[in-house]
């Protein structure tokens, strides 16, 4: 089975994480984040994967590469301007097979993609989108099914006065036949397959598949914090997860602890944690993280090469790489801050603060 893995996106709003890193190769728990759909994509039969890329692409290829640690051949595509869902899917025509996979590439989930792909076959349908159930549908465009699994219709974001009969939101996850993309603009045209091309197929072969299981969308700082969290906690199933709970939720191998871990925890090669320091529930800390004596780190990622000073304490942030944050420093829920940044003493950051890569702040210089 072939899958389309769509890439091209920026992801402005996980900056300053992604300032020079790709999304889909961020850290996720010591992990490519994508590397986490590449073996979900394996382990329902998928064998050939095609990366369609733009913004960065060389860093996603220089992290995966051929996709042979994760199962799969793994091919890139390289967009020449961004050309939207549609116009990324037309743009890769050529190396598709006559039924394929084709999902949005910031997604962790592990559905039962294997019945999608069943019901597609049974159904005979065209296209069968991957649909999920929300709590609050005002949020999101939904998708109203017919008794058959056919799509009957689109609807836009409800008001909070309106009453809906749905909350399923489209997952991203499709099963298309080739055929599809016949009736589209040329390759190199601009294109939402979400509005330009489903709402033409509906009543012509348009299904929807009502998946259960774990879904979500990174896109934000609080969404990879809880992906990082639920992977930690089991919420949903991965092969990092699995590790976790078979060591007793501590990950700790290659690293030198003379301080305190509470689990779940999982500390990358070459981390020291110095006596008196505490780290955890539920923190991931990356290659050679250095926790200096009296520290205090819980629910926080703290990527490689960082190094946390005295007596600092950091809670519910996303650290990037090569951060250096001086002693008596108090880093709170929402902050993020960007790779190579020099952090003096007694600095405070809170309320969702962002400090881009390479900024230096001599000591005392912010208190939120």
């Amino acid at each position: 089975m072939q899958a389309l893995i769509l890439a091209g996106g920026q992801a402005t709003r996980l900056r300053p994480l992604t300032a020079r890193v790709p999304k889909l190769v961020v850290p996720l728990v010591g992990r490519p984040f994508i590397s986490y759909m590449l073996e979900w994509l394996c382990a329902h039969g998928v064998d050939d994967v095609i990366m369609s890329c733009g913004f960065l692409a060389d860093g996603v290829r220089a992290v995966l590469g051929d996709g042979s640690q994760y199962g799969v051949r793994l091919r890139y595509v390289e967009e020449p301007e961004p050309l939207g869902t549609g116009g990324a899917l037309k743009y890769a025509e050529n190396l598709l097979d006559e039924r394929f996979l084709m999902l949005n590439g910031d997604g962790l989930t592990d559905i039962d993609l294997s019945a999608q792909i069943a019901q597609h076959e049974r159904t005979g349908a065209r296209a069968t989108l991957g649909l999920i159930a929300v709590e609050d549908p005002t949020a999101y465009g939904l998708v109203r099914l017919r008794a058959d699994t056919s799509v009957a219709e689109f609807l836009e974001k409800p008001g909070l006065e309106q009453a809906v009969d749905t909350n399923l939101v489209s997952a991203g996850i499709y099963v298309l036949e080739r055929e599809v993309l016949a009736g589209m603009p040329p390759a190199g045209s601009v294109i939402s397959i979400e509005r330009e091309l489903f709402p033409t197929l509906v009543g012509r072969g348009l299904h929807g598949y009502c998946a259960s299981g774990y879904w979500l969308d990174i896109g934000t700082p609080e969404r990879y914090l809880r992906a990082t969290f639920d992977i930690m906690e089991g919420n949903v199933q991965t092969v990092v997860g699995e590790r976790l709970a078979a060591a007793g939720m501590r990950l700790v191998e290659g690293a030198h602890v003379a301080g305190r871990i509470v689990g779940p925890v999982v500390l990358g090669d070459g981390c020291e944690v110095a006596a008196g320091a505490i780290v955890g529930g539920s923190v991931v800390l990356g290659r050679g993280v250095k926790v200096a004596r009296g520290a205090r780190l819980e629910r926080c990622v703290l990527l490689d090469g960082v190094t946390v000073g005295e007596r600092t304490r950091v809670s519910g942030a996303i650290i990037s790489a090569g951060v250096s944050i001086g002693a008596n420093c108090h880093i709170d829920d929402g902050v993020m801050v960007g790779d190579g940044v020099r952090l003096g003493a007694d600095n405070t950051l809170a309320e969702g603060v962002r400090i881009f890569p390479d900024v230096a702040l001599p000591d005392g210089a912010i208190r939120f």
